[in-house]
């Protein structure tokens, strides 16, 4: 690899539709995730597999996950077909998952008790294949939309935009619908009518996505005029990590991010949150949908911010943000008393709490999803220093080390939650309040999180790709409008 060539990448825009539609491609895995995320109920209280069983066989199959992303990553570079290099990868991950998450809640628990395990892990790489294949696109594909150092922030915008409706639809529709209705996470005709609904929506999903990528998912997006002579192969993962440090230092700071927003985000810590703490499980729903529009503004000014300042500076700025608002609510957990948060009658403590929250909220959906454009600037400053144009390989680099290390989240909690006596079941909405509860409930989704974010915080100190390197890289395309 030729570390002294300085390419220069011309200057490529998109539509908005168009970056609406593929960020719909996020939205779609993250549909599966979210519902995944409550695969350790059906697994516990269904197919009545062990709290620390399922919490290391989900770690187990996480770190699979990333596992496999380097060799998706390698095929789409390798991609360039008449269906184009990335719409392939969308629709057979859309595939795998339905079929794999369908046959998983619909029969794990049918099969003799002594094979239950061996099917669960078998039915669920099935589904961690599908979701490779879908999430490698959402790095890589961000790479031919647009190269305009302007517009890349909103492909923050539409993620995080989506990403919170989402999973705030998913929390409304779990915590007020269906526990609503069936009463109980020990109910399978919950999570039967849960995967149907997500398998049809994530496919609305990924038909759009497909759609907004098709125009640019053509050879003459993939700089394959200079590249064409241009070979890559398995070893040159290790030669981008060691020359590229900018790529080093995202995965790095994006791992730490992860492994917090995979602990506070886990499926149990709500309930421990709101069913417990709060002894008000629906408020997770229905908060999420009350802080949803002030939550667009706050992004908004994040994207804002991006565009100005650049998405490294926005991503610091944000993480610090997250900080202070965290700690703020960390002190609500402990020194006020929370199940005074009403909706129906408004008092001082809900004021703050929704404000709190909302900020909060907010200021995480940008430092969570801006990382995700900054893969598509360390794919360009790539580019520039060594010719090679490898979406998919900087997009599995940034995955396997992001999903490795955020993979131990889900066996970290299940641990935690063992040492103080969950470990046959998980803690569920009816139980009662004890102090060890309410440590663990402030660890997870207050300290853990702070830890993620300071370490983010210092490892940005030395990315260097801000807004004026990243201006440095690109020109004009001539004699073509840019619109």
């Amino acid at each position: 690899m030729d570390n002294k060539k300085t390419n220069i990448i011309e200057k490529e825009r998109a539509k908005m539709w168009q970056i609406a539609f593929f960020s719909l491609n996020n939205t779609s895995t993250n549909l599966f995730l979210a519902m995944m995320g409550y695969v350790s109920y059906y697994a516990n209280g269904v197919a009545g597999l062990g709290v620390v069983l399922i919490s290391f066989i989900i770690t187990g199959m996480r770190i699979f996950d990333g596992v496999t992303d380097p060799i998706i990553g390698y095929f789409i570079d390798k991609t360039n077909g008449r269906f184009g290099k990335f719409r392939p990868y969308i629709f057979l991950g859309y595939l795998f998952m339905s079929i794999s998450s369908l046959v998983l809640f619909f029969t794990t628990d049918l099969v003799p008790r002594g094979i239950r395990p061996i099917y669960f892990i078998v039915v669920y790489s099935i589904y961690i294949i599908g979701y490779t294949f879908q999430t490698a696109v959402v790095k890589s594909g961000q790479s031919v939309i647009t190269t305009d150092v302007n517009q890349r922030p909103f492909i923050t915008f539409f993620d995080s935009t989506f990403i919170m409706l989402a999973h705030g639809v998913v929390a409304f529709y779990v915590s007020v619908y269906l526990i609503g209705k069936y009463n109980s996470f020990t109910s399978k005709a919950l999570f039967s009518e849960f995967v149907i609904t997500v398998v049809i929506v994530s496919g609305l999903c990924s038909i759009l996505a497909m759609i907004g990528i098709w125009e640019k998912d053509r050879p003459k997006y993939f700089r394959l005029s200079q590249d064409k002579k241009v070979r890559i192969h398995f070893k040159d993962y290790f030669t981008i990590l060691k020359h590229n440090k900018p790529i080093r230092m995202l995965v790095i700071a994006a791992a730490s991010n992860k492994f917090a927003q995979m602990v506070y985000g886990n499926a149990v810590v709500p309930v421990m949150l709101f069913g417990i703490l709060m002894k008000n499980y629906p408020l997770a729903g229905l908060i999420g949908v009350i802080v949803g529009f002030p939550n667009l503004g706050i992004i908004y000014l994040g994207i804002n911010f991006a565009k100005k300042h650049g998405q490294k500076n926005a991503l610091i700025f944000s993480t610090i943000l997250a900080i202070f608002f965290q700690t703020i609510f960390m002190l609500l957990m402990l020194f006020t008393d929370l199940t005074k948060v009403s909706l129906t009658h408004i008092n001082v403590i809900t004021l703050v709490f929704l404000l709190v929250f909302m900020l909060l909220n907010g200021v995480k959906s940008i430092s969570n999803n801006i990382v995700v454009p900054m893969i598509a600037d360390c794919t360009d400053y790539e580019y520039t220093i060594s010719g090679f144009f490898v979406p998919g390989i900087m997009g599995a680099l940034f995955s396997f080390v992001d999903k490795t290390f955020s993979a131990l989240a889900t066996g970290f909690v299940g641990l935690c939650l063992s040492f103080i006596g969950f470990k046959e079941v998980f803690p569920q909405v009816e139980d009662a309040l004890t102090p060890q509860l309410k440590g663990m409930t402030v660890f997870f989704y207050c300290i853990i999180p702070m830890i993620g974010w300071f370490i983010t915080l210092f490892i940005m100190r030395y990315y260097k790709l801000d807004k004026k390197t990243m201006q440095g890289l690109y020109r004009e395309r001539p004699n073509k409008e840019n619109s």
